[in-house]
């Protein structure tokens, strides 16, 4: 008994110089705002957790595109079923494809619902291209790409795996998906149940973790704050690496040390200059290509992007809180309980 209880007071001395050995290295750990320190010991088990929640999420547009000869003159207003059957000379039917971003943030009986970007999921009902506008600014269609159908895709959801738009906002570039399973999914889906922080609170240097997949790849890297509250919603700007396919990523802060997490963003862009380059037949090998020969085959123009990498914006809590407060009402009706949904 005697042998018990110095073990008992020996463990709570030990505990309690921990204690006062933390206070003393990390001052600012108990002063109620985001750290900005490196976490102070092993955060691995929380971070795993979370990861487990993160989704990559491949959203697909299926077009049928006609084409017009420039001698049919057709105008934007003369589109209608029966010319675009009789004066089109080619129907293909093309497809556009994003990879990005998506976290569960509510699984509940036979429903879940996750948090993205819009970007991600949002492509255009129609495009439009003309041939050279005459004198008087009028331009014949050349092309008009109508959207058939989307479907936005996390392969490890169960029945399929598609989802439907339940909530966007395309200015704030926040979209929640989710669906209703026809039946009870026989293993449950991890959900994201760390509490939704706050944006405002960031400061200058604040530490953070994106949770995310780059070039498809599940990954997690770190940061500091910049800017913190730039555009007075809560926004900001963080150095952490990105790359295609992060946008959506969740972005963590710690508030009072591990295992404190908390939301207080999402991953969304980085400044990019986008210019329009001539490039061959996509089936062109480059293995064929001589630069002492000409190259005849078809050209093509083509979208070029660079990345300026170093530089992360974030969409803000405060935004995606507003999201979910607009569109309560659309949650309840499909069955969503609205307590549950970022408590």
């Amino acid at each position: 008994m005697r042998s018990y209880l110095i073990f008992i007071l020996t463990t709570f001395t030990l505990v309690s110089c921990a204690d006062k050995i933390y206070k003393v290295a990390y001052p600012t750990l108990a002063d109620g705002k985001y750290d900005s320190e490196f976490p102070y010991k092993d955060c691995s088990k929380q971070l795993s957790e979370i990861v487990e929640t993160v989704k990559m999420i491949n959203a697909t547009a299926f077009y049928k595109t006609y084409t017009f000869s420039e001698k049919s003159q057709v105008g934007i207003r003369d589109i209608n079923e029966s010319i675009l059957k009789e004066k089109s000379i080619q129907i293909t039917y093309p497809h556009s494809s994003v990879v990005g971003t998506a976290t569960v943030i509510y699984y509940q009986d036979v429903r879940v619902a996750l948090l993205t970007c819009a970007h991600i999921i949002d492509f255009p009902d129609t495009m439009i291209s003309y041939y050279s506008k005459d004198d008087n600014g009028h331009g014949f269609i050349q092309s008009i790409s109508i959207k058939d159908r989307q479907i936005n895709f996390i392969k490890d959801l169960p029945e399929g795996g598609e989802l439907d738009i339940l909530a966007i906002d395309n200015a704030q570039d926040i979209a929640i998906l989710g669906r209703k399973f026809d039946y009870r999914p026989e293993s449950a889906i991890p959900v994201f149940t760390y509490p939704i922080g706050k944006s405002k609170d960031l400061n200058w240097g604040t530490f953070i973790y994106i949770v995310g997949y780059p070039m498809g790849f599940k990954m997690i890297t770190k940061g500091t704050v910049s800017s913190p509250n730039r555009d007075k919603k809560g926004s900001f700007l963080t150095d952490a690496s990105f790359n295609r396919g992060f946008s959506g990523g969740i972005i963590l802060a710690i508030r009072d040390g591990v295992p404190n997490f908390e939301l207080v963003g999402m991953a969304k862009s980085v400044p990019a200059n986008s210019t329009y380059v001539l490039t061959p037949n996509k089936e062109f090998e480059v293995s064929e290509y001589s630069p002492s020969i000409p190259y005849q085959g078809e050209m093509y123009v083509e979208l070029k992007t660079d990345l300026k990498y170093g530089i992360t914006n974030s969409i803000s809590t405060e935004s995606i809180s507003d999201l979910i407060k607009k569109n309560r009402q659309t949650f309840i009706d499909r069955g969503y309980d609205i307590e549950k949904l970022f408590p």
